[in-house]
């Protein structure tokens, strides 16, 4: 519901695209000396509305469908995407670099914005970052957290936030059979101790499971 919601809706929620004062001001995008957005003072529907929609819901597609952190994917560029295999390129904690798969969904989400969107907000400050923020520079983190906040609202769903839709991605992989390994390496996880702490939601639906199916329960 939360990753579908602005394909629904034809605005922006209110306080979607506004944040707070972010406690660095502006910053740098990733090493490459792209303008990072300002987290402060960025309006609600600042911005072509059309365009800011097609942003917001590339971001949860990607937050969701490949489970990057809110970080990574602010500080990708285009051409981090590799289109032809649906892999995005990422440059995660310590500075290792991982690649990660995402679907069509997402894909589709990401032609739409390359098309319609991205070039409706393009500024002289933009660089080469893929997700922009309304006043063109990069998206800023803090103001990604709010627009992730704002469509949950919209969606009339819990309090969701960007670790939120990690947490899901994960545990949604894991639950669909995936290795616990693989999910270690999608998440770009340098223990795996760090990707167990996903499996308990995958346990508990195998013993709810177990408790309806086996005689001996």
């Amino acid at each position: 519901a939360l990753v579908e919601a602005p394909s629904r809706q034809r605005r922006s929620p209110p306080g979607a695209d506004r944040s707070t004062v972010h406690p660095e001001g502006t910053g740098l995008g990733r090493d490459h000396g792209t303008a990072a957005e300002p987290a402060s003072g960025e309006p609600a529907g600042d911005g072509p509305p059309d365009a800011v929609l097609l942003r917001d819901r590339l971001l949860l597609e990607l937050l969701y469908g490949t489970g990057v952190r809110i970080s990574e994917a602010c500080g990708l560029d285009v051409s981090d995407v590799d289109q032809a295999r649906r892999v995005v390129r990422v440059l995660g904690k310590g500075g290792r670099e991982r690649a990660v798969p995402y679907g069509v969904p997402a894909q589709r989400a990401l032609d739409a914005w390359l098309r319609d969107g991205r070039p409706a907000l393009l500024a002289p400050g933009s660089g080469r970052a893929l997700l922009l923020g309304a006043r063109g520079g990069r998206l800023n983190p803090t103001t990604a957290r709010r627009i992730v906040s704002g469509w949950a609202g919209a969606a009339g769903v819990p309090r969701v936030t960007p670790h939120g839709l990690r947490h899901s991605a994960a545990t949604h992989l894991l639950e669909g059979g995936a290795d616990l390994r693989a999910v270690q390496e999608l998440l770009g996880h340098s223990s795996l101790a760090s990707t167990q702490i996903y499996t308990h939601v995958s346990v508990e639906r195998l013993r709810a499971a177990y408790r309806q199916a086996h005689p001996r329960a």
